[in-house]
């Protein structure tokens, strides 16, 4: 009797969970119909093609207008800022810096030696009883080898004049030279010069062929001065 009635309920319960399944789906069959296949239809659609040459035309046509800058500009932008020159503002602080800075010059360094400009000269000596030009010719050269060579040896600020008479031979050479004092104005010292100088400008040139003398005197006078 309990097994009977033990399946009865469980009949029942499964009867009732089966009859709520098909309420909620109708259409749940243990055999599903067979279902109808549509046929899909692809349709293709042709964009129409846009010329080129129509779309440049447009694009051309259609063009910004120019930019109004003088609308656009206005004082109440900010203007650029002033130009500075770098170089002229350099040059300003070097002499700011050069007027602050003291200079003191330096002290000029006398020197010890003077520089003293010399002067000898050769005063023409009493020829009036000359007149021989070949003679007066060659008497001019001797004079101005003594010249130099006294230039040479006077080196201190003695002035004077000295009063030399000497002898040449017809091949240039001094044979002879002595001092006239009483001729002479000068320190001891100018007279060894001018001693020195006739010796030292000795050779002479040869006699021309005019002088035909185997020697001749001369005088001279030497001057030395300052300036």
């Amino acid at each position: 009797m309990l097994s009977s009635r033990t399946f009865q309920v469980a009949f029942l319960v499964s009867f009732a969970t089966h009859a709520v399944i098909v309420a909620q789906n109708p259409g749940y069959l243990f055999f599903s119909s067979p279902q109808h296949s549509r046929k899909v239809e692809i349709n293709y659609i042709k964009q129409p093609r846009i010329e080129k040459q129509g779309q440049g035309k447009a694009a051309s046509t259609k063009r910004e207008p120019l930019l109004d800058l003088s609308s656009r500009i206005n004082m109440n932008k900010r203007n650029p800022p002033p130009f500075i020159d770098r170089d002229a503002a350099s040059k300003a602080n070097m002499q700011a810096v050069r007027k602050e800075l003291p200079f003191d010059k330096p002290a000029l360094i006398k020197p010890d030696i003077i520089a003293i400009k010399k002067k000898i000269t050769l005063p023409p000596v009493d020829m009036s009883k000359i007149s021989n030009p070949s003679y007066i010719s060659y008497y001019q050269i001797v004079r101005e080898k003594i010249r130099r060579s006294a230039y040479q040896n006077y080196n201190r600020n003695d002035t004077g004049e000295v009063y030399v008479t000497f002898i040449i031979s017809n091949t240039g050479y001094l044979k002879d030279v002595r001092l006239v004092e009483e001729k002479s104005s000068a320190a001891p010292y100018l007279k060894d010069i001018a001693l020195a100088s006739v010796k030292n400008a000795s050779p002479f040139p040869n006699f021309p062929k005019e002088l035909d003398y185997s020697q001749l005197s001369f005088n001279v006078v030497i001057s030395f001065q300052v300036e």
